[in-house]
């Protein structure tokens, strides 16, 4: 009986030390779990972070890109823009010089006058008149120098809009009977035409102040080109153009709006025989009175 006592105890003793290293198993087990479980959503939470990262780097940069497109299509479309403006200018500009030329033609010089006109001014010196027109944006005038020889130091100049203002003498060249005057401001130019445009019987028109009437117009045509005149050579062109007093040192205008010569002188006694100094000799004269290109 003893002996089965302890056959009995010595297995209770075994079945327990099993049972004891089957919890420590299980323990171990369960931690090991709970260790890979934590392990594991450590390395999923920073699977996600960089996931979410890109995505985020993604969306930047398809933003940028979107961005960078809308703003080329943006550029492109701005500069196609311009460039249609510019050609619709152009074309109203074209437009509107046909239809004047068209008017011109037709001995309506509305048109040219309109736009020429503001480029004319009056040029006084104590008690002497004239004219003269703008051939440089920067304010340069030419008139004759007679209308200012009374005194050089007491130029006036009134422009298109009314206003007085004092002139400076730049240059003169008295045996052309030519000066170049300097006023304050920027104003609009009046081309001078080539020689090749001044022709036998093209139209021409003067602007100027005869006997003080401001901005004054007549018509007619040239009668003769290359006549010899007071600088002795021969640079003038004889027009039929009615010329008086107050009309010497403006301008005298085709039919395309260019200035083809400075009205000068006229015959006395004699009707319709006006002389103007050529656009070739008034260019070359004034940039050397300068010395400098003030006419292009």
């Amino acid at each position: 009986m003893v002996r089965m006592n302890n056959y009995n105890g010595g297995f209770v003793d075994s079945h327990r030390k099993h049972r004891n290293a089957l919890y420590l198993l299980v323990v171990f087990l369960a931690i090991l779990q709970i260790t890979s479980f934590v392990l594991l959503n450590l390395q999923i939470s920073r699977l996600n972070m960089k996931i979410d990262s890109g995505i985020n780097k993604v969306e930047i940069d398809s933003k940028e890109f979107t961005t960078k497109l809308v703003g080329s299509y943006n550029d492109l479309y701005q500069e196609n823009f311009k460039d249609i403006s510019l050609s619709l200018t152009d074309a109203e500009k074209n437009f509107n010089r046909e239809i004047k030329l068209i008017k011109s033609t037709q001995n309506d010089f509305s048109g040219i006058v309109e736009d020429v006109v503001k480029s004319v001014v009056s040029v006084t010196s104590d008690n002497s008149l004239g004219s003269g027109f703008i051939v440089n944006s920067e304010g340069y005038i030419v008139t004759n120098y007679h209308v200012i020889s009374t005194n050089e130091k007491n130029i006036k100049v009134i422009t298109y809009d009314k206003t007085i203002l004092l002139a400076e003498l730049i240059g003169k060249n008295e045996k052309k009977d030519l000066a170049l005057l300097k006023i304050d401001g920027n104003y609009r130019a009046i081309e001078l035409a080539e020689d090749e445009d001044i022709q036998v019987g093209k139209k021409v028109i003067a602007i100027g102040n005869p006997l003080g009437l401001s901005y004054s117009v007549t018509e007619g045509i040239i009668s003769a080109i290359d006549r010899l005149g007071p600088s002795g050579l021969r640079e003038y062109i004889q027009t039929d153009v009615s010329l008086n007093p107050g009309n010497s040192g403006g301008p005298l205008i085709d039919i395309q709006g260019k200035v083809v010569g400075i009205n000068n002188f006229k015959i006395g006694g004699a009707e319709s025989l006006g002389f103007s100094l050529k656009s070739s000799s008034v260019k070359e004269t004034i940039n050397n009175v300068a010395n400098q290109t003030i006419i292009p």
